[in-house]
This record gives C-alpha cells, sequence and structure tokens, in this order.
C-alpha cells in the first residue's frame, strides 16, 4: 500500500556495538556508570582554548612512556658492567631498538614540557582556587613523583653523565645534619653510585614510580569531575540559565566532553605528534638538551666530566641550588622552590580566578616569575663559573621566591575587572 511506513533497515555495526554494550552492561554495571560520569555526561565549559590541550597530551605522553618503556626492559640489564652496552645493544642490534629508545627520551623531554605548559595554564586560570585546591595539590604530588621517575631513569643509561649527576644528586642529602652521610650511602647502596644503585634505582623506575604515578593520574582526574573543570574566563558553568539541549539538568554553558572534546583533543595529538616524530627522526639529542653529549661515554668514576649538569627540566633547580654558597642552605632553597608550589591555592588572595580580569599586578608578577624560572633554567644548563651570571641567579631566584611569598600582598591590592556571569566564547 502507498500508506504503507517501512522502517529503515538496522546498521549491522550499530546492532553490534549496541549488543555489545548491552553485554558488559549486564556483566558490569559500573563500567557504564562511569562512562557517562566522566566522558559522554561530564559537561565541560565550552570555551576552552589552545592551553587545555596540556592534560590530554600529558596522559597522551604518559602511556608512550610506558609503552617504550616495557620494550625497553626486555634489553636492558640494571648493572654497572652491563648497562652502557645494554643501551647500546637496543640501539645498534635490537629490531627498531633505536627508534623505542628515541621515543623513551624525546618522551621524557616532551613530558615536562606539556606539564610545565599545563601548570603555567593552572597559575594564569587561577585553576588551584576553591573548590579545586585538592586537583591542585594532587598535581604537585604528580609534578614530585614525575621528577623521581624522571632522574631515576635518566641515571640507567649508565653513561657519564647518568654517573656523575647521580652522585652529585645524591650527595645532596649529605647536607643534612646528623643523618646525612649515613642516609646517601643508604640511597645509593655503596659509597658510590655502582650495581646496587642501579638495581634500585631500576625497580623503582620501571615497577613503583609508573603504579603511584597511575593512581595518582585517577585520583586527579576524580578529584577534577568532581568539582568541574575551569575555563579560562574563570567563571561557574552553573552561573546563568539551566537546561540545554543534552539535559534539562546541565548547565547552559556546558558541552559534553565526549565527543567534542575528545575530538578536539585528537587534533592537538596529531599536532604534537608531529611535532614529536620530527624530533624523534632528525634530532632526537635536540642540540644537547635532551640528550647530553658526555652520556653517551660510559660512565667512568676516574674521569669527571667538565660541566656536571642535569637534564634541562630540573637546571632552573639546580641553578638556585648553585647561586647558594652554603650547600645545606643550597639544598633548602632548592626543595623550598618546589614545596612552595603546594601552597599556592592559600597563597592567592585574589578576587577573581582567571588573569583576564586582574589587574597589572598579577599580570606583570606572573610574566616576571616565568621569565625568572626560564632564565635559570638557562643559567643551571651552563657551567656555572661566569660570577656575573651566579648574581643574576641569585637575583632571579629571590624574584622567584618573592612571587610566592608577596602573593598575599598583591593578589589582594590589585585592581579587578567586573567579571562576566556567564563563560564568553570571545574576548
Amino acid at each position: 500500500m502507498a500508506n504503507e511506513k517501512h522502517s529503515a533497515p538496522l546498521d549491522p555495526a550499530t546492532g553490534l556495538v549496541a549488543a555489545v554494550r548491552a553485554w558488559f552492561d549486564d556483566r558490569a554495571p559500573g563500567m557504564g556508570v562511569a562512562y557517562k560520569k566522566h566522558m559522554s555526561e561530564y559537561f565541560a565549559p565550552k570555551n576552552f582554548n589552545v592551553w587545555y590541550y596540556f592534560g590530554s597530551l600529558a596522559l597522551l605522553v604518559l602511556v608512550n612512556q610506558i609503552v617504550t618503556g616495557i620494550f625497553l626492559t626486555m634489553h636492558f640489564k640494571p648493572s654497572a658492567a652491563e648497562a652502557f652496552a645494554s643501551v647500546e645493544y637496543i640501539m645498534r642490534d635490537v629490531e627498531w631498538g633505536w627508534l623505542i629508545r628515541y621515543m623513551h627520551s624525546t618522551g621524557a623531554s616532551l613530558f615536562f614540557i606539556v606539564v610545565y605548559l599545563h601548570m603555567f595554564r593552572g597559575l594564569m586560570y587561577g585553576s588551584y582556587q576553591k573548590p579545586r585546591e585538592l586537583v591542585w595539590i594532587l598535581g604537585m604530588v604528580i609534578y614530585l613523583v614525575l621528577m623521581a621517575e624522571a632522574f631515576m631513569g635518566y641515571v640507567l643509561p649508565w653513561g657519564q653523565m647518568s654517573f656523575w649527576g647521580a652522585k652529585v644528586i645524591i650527595s645532596l642529602f649529605g647536607a643534612i645534619p646528623v643523618i646525612g652521610n649515613g642516609l646517601t650511602e643508604w640511597i645509593m647502596g655503596d659509597y658510590l653510585p655502582g650495581d646496587a644503585t642501579l638495581n634500585r634505582f631500576f625497580a623503582l623506575h620501571v615497577i613503583a614510580l609508573p603504579l603511584v604515578l597511575l593512581l595518582l593520574v585517577v585520583l586527579h582526574l576524580g578529584a577534577l569531575h568532581e568539582v568541574g573543570s575551569n575555563n579560562p574566563d574563570g567563571v561557574d558553568i552553573k552561573k546563568g540559565p539551566k537546561g540545554n539541549r543534552w539535559s534539562k539538568d546541565a548547565p547552559a554553558d556546558g558541552i559534553p566532553f565526549h565527543p567534542y572534546y575528545t575530538v578536539k583533543d585528537l587534533f592537538g595529538v596529531g599536532f604534537f605528534l608531529l611535532i614529536a616524530a620530527f624530533i624523534i627522526f632528525f634530532t632526537p639529542e635536540f642540540g644537547g638538551w635532551f640528550l647530553e653529549h658526555d652520556n653517551f661515554t660510559e660512565a667512568n668514576r676516574l674521569v669527571t666530566p667538565e660541566h656536571i649538569k642535569p637534564v634541562w627540566y630540573f637546571t632552573p633547580y639546580y641553578a638556585m641550588l648553585r647561586v647558594v654558597p652554603d650547600k645545606l642552605g643550597g639544598v633548602l632553597v632548592m626543595f623550598g622552590a618546589i614545596v612552595l608550589l603546594f601552597f599556592v591555592p592559600w597563597l592567592d588572595r585574589a578576587k577573581v580566578r582567571s588573569f583576564r580580569y586582574r589587574g597589572w599586578i598579577s599580570k606583570t608578577a606572573l610574566a616576571v616569575f616565568a621569565i625568572s624560572f626560564v632564565w635559570l633554567g638557562k643559567i643551571g644548563a651552563g657551567p656555572g663559573t661566569d660570577p656575573v651570571e651566579t648574581q643574576i641567579g641569585r637575583v632571579l631566584t629571590f624574584l622567584y621566591f618573592a612571587f610566592f611569598i608577596t602573593m598575599p600582598l598583591w593578589t589582594k591590592i590589585d585592581k579587578t575587572k567586573p567579571v562576566p556571569e556567564r563563560v564568553k566564547l570571545h574576548d
């Protein structure tokens, strides 16, 4: 009959997906609930900009480090006699071993690049303010564990800089009164870095710290999704009229994280992978910044490198250590520079979150802080023999600490602009 209605044929692929989903829902209903809570029904602000790529990119690099690390452990030998040779074996004789090693070494530096940018974005937009203090604290704990993970991984290739870097950094604990020397020997397992050091660093780098890191990342994301994401305007998306086309209870200025931001993040991932591929295939050492030239020489406890320095992502703190004449004072300054980051949610007394609506004092302070940190990194990567550079380093260290110590004052007196009632898509 002409008026007879015919139903459209069911797509086999759609039917299969629905059947698989129903199968899982029957046997593990919590998985569907978790997927909705953290993906399809997690509403994020609609005004995310380019600064919000770096969280997902950090997760991508973490996966890269774990996967490539698994393959590297299949051939690496954690002993002073064989470690360096096993890395050479991976590079020269293992099929595609050179690619896996360069993916891992490049990934380490890219990890810190995206993490530093992710942290800077938090400082710009006040992502640490109430109710997101716990999100920030967990992020800082991740940063600490990541530094420990990176340091122990840096020692494993057992090149010249690995050995002497380990000796210098571990020896810092010797500055602690009374227990310092005993603590140093306990960490190294000997009077100098050797087999015991490599074995325990290998165990921590491959098993213990990655497990802790994964747990902290899950807690970090869980805490974030409980309170909701911040945005460039620093305005809660629950403000304004309620309801949108997805749900009457959904915030008007929020959109589902999946598929909107997952697709957006895929674009960032593609661009990021192009940059990573260029570095891996054309300049994996990155001029000695990602892989130091001295580390291509096997460790020799009888020959000291001309300049002992850590890899670039530790150099700002290393510069602070060097510019302080007293060893114990330098250690306290170096670790204090990291500890201060934990207190930012309580040091900031500003009435608005985002720097978009703060005055010139806050913007100037943040810019000076960023310049000081980068400049200290450059000084820490140098030989440290120039007295003028040392004086500059002391001034920069003072500015770094002044940013945090004076934060309650300048955030309180700084003039602010009116904050919009709802998030804006354009300035």
